[in-house]
Parts: C-alpha cells; sequence; structure tokens
C-alpha cells in the first residue's frame, strides 16, 4: 500500500507535531512556573544568601558568615518572645480546624433560614484582616468596649485592657484571627461534604453507625484533602500574622505580642532597623519552620495513603 502526499509519514512530521500531546501541557503550565520560579524560588535563595551578610539594603554587603544566625540564637530577647509568640499562634490557631468542621456539619443541613446562616458564617472569610483587626480593636478597647463591659459584668479586671495586657494582648490578638481562618476551614469543608460518597454513609448507617462513630470512621476519611488544606493554610497564615499584630498592638505593648514575621520587618524596613541580613535570617529561621510542619503533614498523608492500598 502506498502513502499518499496527503498522509506524510511518521519521520517526516515535526518534532512538535510528534510529540504534541506531551509537550502542549507544558506549554500551558510554562507561565505559571516562570512566575513561581521568579517570585518564588528565586527570593527564597536570595534570603539565604543575604543572610550570611551585613547589608542595610542600599550599600555594599558584607559577607559575615553565620554570625546573624549566632546573633539569633545567641540570646536576642526579641527573637526568643518573637519565636514563643509563633508557637502559641501555631497551637490556638488550629482551632480554628475543629470549630470550621462543626459549622460546617451544622450549615450541611437543610432546615429552614441555613442560606442566611452560611452567608453570616461566610461573612468574616471576605473581610479584610486589617477591617477585622480594627473592629477587633474597638472591642477590646478599656472602660468603653464591649468585651471589657462584659468582663465587668462577671466581675473580671484586665488591668489595661485585653490589648494593654502583656499577658494577654497575644490571645486577644489570636481570637482576632481565629474568627476569619475558622470562616475559611469551614468553606473547605462545606466543598468537601458536598463530595462525601451518599452510598456509603448509607452502608454505615444500616450497620447501626451514626454519631461520632459515623462522624470518625465515614465523614471524617472523605474529608482528608480538605483537613490536609485547612492544615497547610492555618499553619501559614499562624506563621506569617502580621497584619494583625501591626493593626492592632504594632508588637506592643513593651514587644509581647512580637512574632517572627513582625519582627523581620522591624530589623529589615522600619525606622529603626534596616538590617537585611539580620532580617533574612529571621526569614530563613521561619521558612524552616513552616516547611517542617508542612513536610511532616504530607508524608503523615502519604503514609496513610500507602497503607490504604
Amino acid at each position: 500500500m502506498t502513502m499518499t502526499a496527503d498522509a506524510p509519514s511518521h519521520q517526516q512530521r515535526g518534532w512538535y507535531k510528534r510529540n504534541e500531546i506531551a509537550v502542549t501541557p507544558w506549554l500551558f503550565l510554562l507561565p505559571g512556573i516562570l512566575f513561581f520560579a521568579v517570585y518564588v524560588i528565586l527570593p527564597i535563595f536570595q534570603s539565604f544568601w543575604i543572610s550570611f551578610h551585613q547589608w542595610d539594603g542600599l550599600g555594599e554587603k558584607t559577607w559575615v558568615g553565620l554570625a546573624n544566625y549566632e546573633r539569633l540564637l545567641g540570646g536576642d530577647r526579641k527573637f526568643e518572645v518573637s519565636f514563643w509568640n509563633n508557637i502559641r499562634w501555631l497551637f490556638l490557631y488550629l482551632l480554628a480546624i475543629p470549630m470550621g468542621l462543626f459549622i460546617a456539619l451544622f450549615l450541611n443541613q437543610t432546615v429552614r433560614g441555613i442560606r442566611f446562616y452560611k452567608s453570616m458564617f461566610f461573612f468574616p472569610f471576605v473581610i479584610s484582616q486589617v477591617v477585622v483587626g480594627l473592629v477587633f480593636s474597638w472591642f477590646y478597647l478599656p472602660n468603653t468596649g464591649l468585651f471589657d463591659q462584659i468582663m465587668g459584668l462577671v466581675g473580671i479586671d484586665i488591668r489595661g485592657g485585653v490589648l494593654g495586657n502583656p499577658n494577654t494582648a497575644t490571645y486577644g490578638i489570636i481570637a482576632a484571627g481565629l474568627w476569619p481562618q475558622t470562616a475559611y476551614c469551614m468553606i473547605l469543608y462545606l466543598t468537601g461534604l458536598n463530595a462525601v460518597d451518599p452510598e456509603q454513609v448509607e452502608a454505615a448507617r444500616l450497620d447501626g453507625a451514626k454519631g461520632h462513630k459515623m462522624l470518625w470512621y465515614v465523614i471524617l476519611p472523605q474529608l482528608k484533602p480538605a483537613t490536609f488544606i485547612a492544615f497547610v493554610v492555618t499553619i501559614i497564615g499562624a506563621l506569617r500574622s502580621f497584619d494583625f499584630i501591626a493593626v492592632m498592638t504594632n508588637g506592643g505593648p513593651f514587644g509581647s505580642t512580637r512574632v517572627l514575621s513582625f519582627y523581620m520587618f522591624e530589623e529589615s524596613l522600619s525606622e529603626f532597623g534596616f538590617r537585611m541580613g539580620y532580617g533574612a535570617a529571621i526569614a530563613v529561621v521561619l521558612f524552616f519552620i513552616m516547611l517542617g510542619f508542612i513536610a511532616y503533614f504530607l508524608y503523615s498523608m502519604w503514609r496513610d495513603d500507602k497503607e490504604a492500598r
């Protein structure tokens, strides 16, 4: 059988035509990969490089090796306060995940007025974090704030108000951050609940499963992807909790509410700083803390999937 002129042989076709199916997806992904490399990957390596220098951001860099890290770990009181505040943020911020789950379970019902309830719970997510910080700042105002008046009714007096007391200021800011973060986790779980297999739920009911057993053994395993995203986003949000602190306390009182991201800003870009090398060292420490948590959850999901096969 002879080949016609309209049907060229495999060897006569160009390289792209022979590999079109494999190459075309990468051509669509290429712009995103380039942007990610330039604006995410490259700055990470630049931060590592700058952390080994003493630099004001304008002049020449001076190589100092590990001096910035030695200063960090050698008794920098501000760094210690920021680090332990970040740990508090991490553990308390994770409360947004179970709270978001239980709100999602409540809203995943067919009862009268459920759309109104959904919009009310969704509302904090669409508000700017700066606005949330301002609202809670007014809420916490000493003497005139609603929270202080409620505490007065039950006989609790917080000296200086929530944000003016070094012992309570960090927890007050975390509570403000939990409001929109819980709404975000709720949205993730609502999406996940829509994908739950109804046949598995019905089979579990026939076997007598209900209540917490139904939730633990049937619903939650199907919500693992949503849980993973909720954990990652919540951890990242807790570690870069700059907005609330800048708006509500600006690191005070007496520096008691600093976290690593805010301390990095103070050292690098505030009028008291312009120590880019030291700020980059703080950023590197924050990056490894974040990377450690995310790697742990990735490993946990990979291990669970492997055991399930």
